[in-house]
């Protein structure tokens, strides 16, 4: 459920494949695109209160279902994450829906140092970091289906690139650190191939193996559009940052697809 940045590329490239799709939005006037896209579509809003819309109607005839809904804890509007995750798994529970995907992010590893893998132990300290920890683990312990982890990196794709709004900017802290970023078309590709194998009761991290630092590739990567280049300040003390590995996905013989190089 969800049809947004990453949603909606996913629906319609598993519609392509035969899979009948259903997909939610918030939002009344974005009901008619998705119903161009072939995607069976809800009205459905998640909040900390409850639900609202047809979730008994969304949910009848799933066999599996992908959540996709990202936290939205920053500004004045904020909502607990997690409440509205009970809510959802209470809903779930209550369906035949069999396997569940539930898209979460490399946030809930925190501020951990060296190689990270499925293994590590996270120790989220944001909030949004935390609560999708929480809700990963709210959905790993339920009874009646199994549920699959996927913690994607930082998201980039033709129109979406964290140099946009690094471009410029001076002074940015941890220029040494590497990145941990995955091209949308790899998201998917992660995701259909997780289905298409029946990754089910799995973890894995969802990150391109490519980690040059942030300084290096930044500066590369505006070089390349013509944008004016971010700097970084000279740190004093070092640290290594965190260089996120997708070990479950490569070891099972998978690749990536997509160069975030552009």
């Amino acid at each position: 459920m969800g049809c947004g940045w990453l949603g909606l590329p996913l629906a319609k490239t598993m519609i392509e494949k035969s899979y009948i799709v259903k997909g939610t939005t918030t939002s009344a006037r974005k009901m008619e695109l998705l119903q161009d896209a072939e995607i069976d579509p809800f009205q459905i809003n998640l909040s900390e209160t409850g639900i609202s819309g047809d979730i008994v109607g969304f949910l009848s005839n799933i066999g599996t279902l992908i959540i996709n809904v990202p936290p939205k804890l920053r500004g004045t509007h904020t909502e607990s994450y997690m409440e509205k995750m009970k809510y959802l798994s209470a809903e779930i529970q209550k369906s035949d829906v069999s396997y569940v995907l539930f898209v979460s992010s490399t946030a809930v590893y925190g501020n951990a140092e060296g190689e990270v893998t499925e293994a590590t132990l996270p120790q989220p300290v944001t909030e949004s970091g935390k609560q999708l920890l929480e809700s990963e683990k709210l959905f790993q312990n339920q009874e009646g289906y199994k549920t699959t982890i996927i913690r994607f990196g930082g998201l980039i794709g033709t129109d979406r690139h964290p140099v946009n709004m690094l471009s410029g900017r001076h002074n940015l802290n941890n220029g040494d650190y590497p990145i941990n970023l995955i091209h949308l078309n790899d998201c998917i590709h992660m995701i259909v191939t997780i289905l298409e194998h029946a990754y089910w009761g799995e973890l894995f991290n969802g990150v391109y193996p490519y980690h040059p630092k942030k300084q290096i590739y930044y500066f590369e990567e505006a070089q390349k559009r013509g944008l004016p280049t971010p700097s970084y300040k000279t740190e004093t003390f070092k640290k290594e940052g965190k260089c996120i590995l997708s070990t479950t996905f490569l070891e099972k013989g998978h690749t990536f697809n997509t160069s975030i190089i552009s």
